[in-house]
């Protein structure tokens, strides 16, 4: 493996010095005393499912109380939250922080029976109405339509509650095992030179973006024979997670999960539908070019697995994490404005985590933590396309930064939208290196923003297929380890068709995905954020000025509106399928570019 400066870890002792000191023992008693108060403010205002009836000036007196005091308490519990998580999501050996992460789901558990009491309310007395006699109301309209809405599908006030109640040792907890076995997972990949070295599985899959092929097959195999070692438990857990997530969406009158997903993402089903029409109809154009990478890889038909996210021969073999956070510190400063800044805050004031080790859970994020602060979470593999997921994920912080005027309730951001800027941001990336790249160069880069691409859209395409047939097949009996795998390889043949060479498919990706086992049908947004994402850069590039002085706002829109909403303030009509198949043309560009490039370029 590549030998790369010492990455840097996140540092949060400025908030809190560690779990025993004084401020933070106060701030947990704190938080437990305020959930008790909380409660005891929705009792002593009736906060619960009420007759229909016209509002006076006593319910918007009520509204400002409830409102402002569970945006008091949301921010509290997030920043705890993200405190300990910083701990929990980097060493899950650590008891302590796994403990005190099961104590703030508890208290978590305890403000989502609120919140579901407060749906009924709002729901029964009409957000508009309340907003004409309620300051808070007013100011969090866009949200109380949302919460409205939702009252159509709650199931009665002690169902909600006992449901709350029982999450953190049901779904919650499954996630957790999840999050944990594979965390502390390892496997014992045998190096070229005939030295076997112990890797933690971050570190494993890492290697699909290895320079030598040689290295991304040992990697490959080991991970083959790893992940049947915790299987029985994963599948455990994603049987214990869909098949409660069955059961609730029935009882709250969902068709099906999707639409619950939808909703739950503020997406609508027409929405929905045409951008699935414009993915099933990129899918062609991504074989063809998977095809063509394997080709320059020297295969003859279709790609193998192990190189699905592998450079080209032709790329350097790898990037260091100081060049890496340059590629994105200049695409950042080619938009302006505090974007251009962003990447140098991160560093200064230690936001980011990026190496990979022994307990630390794979893949990346970023949360929302004090003030307009984030916590970056990575795992750095010295690739471009790693450097790809660092403008992503800083994406997501300059998201908050947008979002540190609202409050809690207003930033209660659906998982599709989310994703809006950190796609734009990684847009940036690809386009600023496009302008400035020729030949070989520019093949490589063209080769990791669509191999990013392909990630988004076709597997995620089969992701969606794969917990589709999950949730169907989990209504009628618990589903065994071989029938998972089968499962897996069956979505990604209807995805991946000849572009893939199935002998060589990765069967256990349903273990590997932590998205499986959270949020449901939590994938797809990936693939919204990508080509609305597009669409916006799109914009961006017709007018610059005009885009930056909208850009932000929207951003800031994200937890009040919906993606229709969203979409119209800036000329886009996210129902019409045209818009997604333009966004598609754009990908269909850089294909035909890669193949063009392909073809010139020396082997």
């Amino acid at each position: 493996m590549p030998t790369i400066e010492e990455l840097p870890r996140w540092d949060v002792r400025d908030v809190h010095e560690s779990f025993s000191a004084r401020s933070f023992l106060a701030a947990m008693e704190s938080a437990s005393a305020d959930t008790d108060r909380l409660a005891a403010i929705f009792e002593q205002h009736g906060i619960r499912a009420v007759q229909p009836r016209s509002v006076d000036a006593a319910d918007g007196e009520t509204a400002d109380v409830i409102i402002t005091a569970l945006n008091a308490w949301q921010l509290q519990l997030q920043y705890l939250s993200s405190y300990v998580q910083a701990t929990v999501s980097t060493d899950s050996y650590n008891e302590s922080a796994q403990a005190l992460s099961s104590e703030l789901q508890s208290l978590s558990a305890r403000g989502q029976s609120l919140f579901a009491r407060l749906v009924d309310w709002v729901a029964a007395l009409g957000p508009r109405e309340l907003a004409t006699v309620s300051t808070q109301a007013h100011e969090h309209l866009g949200p109380l339509m949302l919460l409205a809405r939702r009252a159509e599908h709650q199931m009665s006030e002690i169902e909600e509650g006992l449901y709350a109640e029982l999450t953190p040792t049901s779904s919650s907890a499954w996630a957790r095992l999840h999050s944990d076995v594979t965390s502390q997972l390892q496997a014992e990949v045998p190096w070229p030179d005939g030295e076997r070295r112990r890797l933690p599985m971050a570190s494993v899959r890492g290697l699909a973006t290895h320079a030598d092929p040689a290295v991304r097959q040992a990697g490959f195999d080991a991970e083959m024979q790893a992940w049947p070692t915790v299987a029985v438990v994963c599948a455990a857990a994603m049987n214990g997670i869909k098949g409660e997530a069955n059961a609730i969406n029935s009882r709250r009158h969902w068709a099906s999960p999707l639409d619950a997903a939808l909703f739950s993402n503020s997406v609508s089903r027409p929405t929905f539908d045409a951008m699935q029409a414009a993915v099933d109809a990129s899918l062609a154009d991504f074989r063809r070019w998977m095809r063509v990478k394997a080709r320059r890889h020297g295969h003859s038909s279709a790609l193998p697995w192990r190189d699905l996210v592998a450079p080209l021969p032709t790329a350097p073999a790898s990037i260091t994490w100081s060049d890496g956070l340059g590629i994105v510190r200049n695409a950042f400063a080619s938009y302006g404005g505090t974007l251009a800044g962003l990447v140098d805050r991160a560093i200064d004031e230690k936001w980011i985590d990026a190496e990979p080790r022994d307990g630390k859970r794979g893949g990346a994020f970023c949360a929302p933590f004090v003030g307009d602060r984030s916590l970056v979470f990575l795992n750095w593999t010295g690739s471009v396309d790693s450097a790809q997921t660092t403008a992503h994920e800083l994406g997501h912080a300059y998201h908050n930064t947008q979002l540190v005027h609202r409050t809690p309730l207003q930033r209660r951001l659906p998982m599709a939208l989310a994703e809006t800027a950190s796609i734009f941001c990684e847009t940036l990336v690809v386009e600023e290196g496009l302008q400035r790249l020729a030949g070989a160069d520019r093949l490589a880069l063209l080769d990791v923003d669509l191999q990013g691409s392909a990630q988004v859209v076709v597997d995620i395409r089969s992701r969606f297929l794969f917990e589709t047939e999950v949730f169907a097949r989990r209504q009628r009996r618990t589903l065994g380890v071989g029938e998972l795998n089968d499962m897996m390889l069956d979505a990604q043949q209807a995805a991946y068709g000849d572009g893939l060479d199935h002998t060589t498919a990765h069967r256990y990706m349903w273990a590997v995905k932590g998205h499986y086992y959270g949020s449901h049908f939590y994938n797809w947004p990936y693939t919204y954020g990508l080509l609305f994402g597009l669409g916006l850069f799109a914009q961006y590039q017709a007018d610059p000025d005009r885009f930056r002085s909208g850009y932000d706002d929207l951003l800031s829109h994200v937890g009040m509106n919906t993606a229709e909403e969203l979409g119209a303030s800036f000329g886009l009509d996210v129902t019409d399928e045209s818009f997604w198949m333009a966004s598609v043309e754009v990908l269909r560009a850089r294909i035909s570019e890669y193949e063009r490039l392909a073809q010139q370029v020396p082997e």
